[in-house]
């Protein structure tokens, strides 16, 4: 999407400048931008910077031709088409043009050039093919099935697989489908179906010994309902106490008492702080009795002292990770799981999913058909995941991400999923993004052009299905596996949610019986003034601000265009 679609001018004094806001997708189409005009002073700008010296630096995208070339080859129909793709994001800066950062269109626009579709006139300019992108993708994000449409020269039957011959086995070309000259993938495009995998240990409830599990506990009896909380945990009561017993219990009990302290200390922060613990608890030691003598230990012995403490909470932490990876999830605990995605389904007000967003934009709202879990577990390498399916309209920034982190952290928490439906009211909350690692867009949909172009336009429909064996061998291969192989090496659904847990501020409470009331932020006392009030507004959205960032396993992407579909 065009990131100047969200410039208006705002109304009031004429000195008032331009401000970038979100919009719909209706209004946004009702905006009438003058793209040749826009073009035009493009070009202008350029063409200035050039007859003064400057230096213009081009797209990375771009393939450039000597001038004799682009004269000497022959002219070709362009034909308006629809390229069904499919792509593994890792490594990418996201899906859209970008003139400086690797994007799948920056590949794609190549590929076509080197493939013959795009004429070396139209080289080093998308927009002279008119390319549009259906759902744009965000750093790191997958995609089975997504659609661009432009302008290409398709006289070669082979086109798709010279084409695929210029791509890297990351992006696919699944099919270059004939449309009508106004066809556009964005505009055409009834709905989206994307999928999040998520291990099952995920859903486990917080360690009764961090500030999360301290809290669930102590808020349900405050607000007299630990009888339900034990109803809605009843799957998972005995889970850490288990584990403690049957495999931390030896390890620790391996250990001197000194060392042991000292490790149990250290497991409440990293590792690299355990140093912070042992010289607090050494100077909390009694003196010595008399007839010893006190003796400084040595460099050597203190750091062969650190490194025991060192290994042996490493040694903990490892027994905790293969003991989550162990855990399956039962029946009942995918049936509370659903019961809360159920929460979603309908039209409501996103703004708390997203990002820049108040809760009186009219474009909050969005409409989600179906949030199915898939009760058939995936296990790779010993650890369960589960797909959960998400079908809707159009999702805006993290909005997927947000929805999948408020559902679990709901069911691993035992609260109530009616903090969904109360999500949807003015209160503003903090919802963090869960990691970007899992996400992948299965396919847009497009029922409203396909009924059309069977029986009026005499075009083929868009339909990944005909492909289904092909893309389901590139998933696994390009995307299930190297979101499993990902997750082995950095653990980042584990960070997350351990961050989440440790993270002593009334934050993340609503997921408690406390509700969203626990987690509100008290506002200092004012006298009222408009300054003041702001002043305090201010002051509320950057604690949750830093809130998210403390917790979130990956920073947002500072270029991310908050009017554009959902992504990182």
């Amino acid at each position: 999407m065009d990131n100047n679609a969200g410039r208006i001018e705002e109304s009031g004094d004429a000195d008032h400048k331009r401000k970038k806001r979100n919009m719909g997708r209706a209004e946004w189409s009702r905006q009438m931008v003058d793209k040749r005009a826009r073009n035009d002073e493009q070009n202008e700008t350029k063409r200035r910077k050039l007859e003064n010296g400057e230096e213009v630096s081009a797209p990375i995208y771009a393939t450039h031709f000597s001038q004799e070339d682009i004269e000497s080859e022959q002219r070709r129909p362009k034909k308006k088409v629809a390229v069904l793709i499919g792509y593994a994001g890792t490594g990418y800066h996201g899906m859209q043009l970008s003139d400086k950062e690797k994007t799948i269109e920056g590949d794609l626009f190549a590929a076509f050039v080197a493939a013959g579709a795009i004429s070396k006139a139209n080289a080093a300019d998308p927009k002279k093919s008119s390319l549009v992108r259906c759902a744009r993708t965000d750093k790191g994000v997958h995609a089975a099935g997504n659609v661009v449409s432009l302008k290409l020269i398709v006289e070669d039957p082979d086109i798709v697989k010279k084409i695929n011959e210029q791509l890297c086995p990351q992006i696919r070309v699944w099919d270059v489908q004939v449309t009508n000259k106004g066809f556009s993938c964005y505009q055409m495009c009834d709905s989206r179906v994307y999928e999040y995998l998520i291990p099952s240990y995920c859903f486990l409830p917080p360690h009764p010994s961090t500030y999360l599990g301290r809290k669930i506990v102590e808020l349900a009896e405050k607000e007299g309902d630990l009888e339900g909380l034990k109803a809605r945990q009843e799957e998972v009561a005995t889970y850490w106490n288990d584990i403690d017993n049957e495999r931390i219990k030896p390890i620790l009990e391996s250990l001197p008492d000194d060392i042991r302290k000292l490790v149990e200390k250290a497991l409440y922060f990293d590792e690299e702080k355990a140093a912070e613990s042992e010289s607090a608890d050494q100077k909390e030691e009694p003196q010595q009795t008399s007839g010893q003598t006190a003796t400084a230990e040595t460099d050597a012995e203190e750091e062969a002292r650190r490194r025991r403490i060192y290994e042996a909470v490493k040694q903990v932490k490892t027994a905790y990770t293969e003991a989550k990876r162990a855990y399956r999830i039962p029946s009942i605990r995918l049936d509370r799981l659903q019961a809360t995605l159920d929460k979603y389904i309908g039209t409501n007000n996103f703004y708390n999913y997203t990002i820049q967003k108040t809760h009186g934009d009219p474009s909050a709202k969005r409409y989600i058909k179906t949030f199915q879990v898939d009760r058939n577990s995936i296990l790779i390498n010993g650890t369960e995941w589960l797909s959960l399916k998400v079908h809707g309209q159009s999702f805006m920034m993290h909005q997927i991400r947000k929805m999948v982190a408020m559902a679990t952290m709901l069911v691993r928490a035992g609260g109530d999923p009616a903090r969904i439906v109360e999500s949807y009211g003015p209160t503003k909350i903090a919802v963090p993004k869960a990691p970007g690692l899992g996400l992948l867009l299965e396919r847009p949909i497009f029922d409203g052009y396909n009924k059309k172009a069977t029986t009026t336009l005499g075009k083929d429909p868009i339909d990944f299905s005909k492909y289904e064996k092909e893309i389901n061998e590139f998933k696994q291969r390009e995307i299930y596996d190297r979101i499993f192989r990902e997750e082995e090496q950095a653990n980042a659904f584990s960070v997350f949610f351990n961050h989440i847990d440790h993270f002593s501020q009334e934050t993340f409470l609503y997921v408690t019986s406390g509700g969203v009331a626990a987690s509100a932020q008290p506002n200092p006392p004012t006298d009222g003034t408009e300054a003041e009030q702001k002043e305090v507004g201010q002051g509320t959205t950057k604690s949750r601000k830093e809130a998210l960032a403390a917790v979130e396993a990956e920073s947002d992407d500072e270029q991310a265009n908050p009017n554009g579909e959902e992504g990182g």
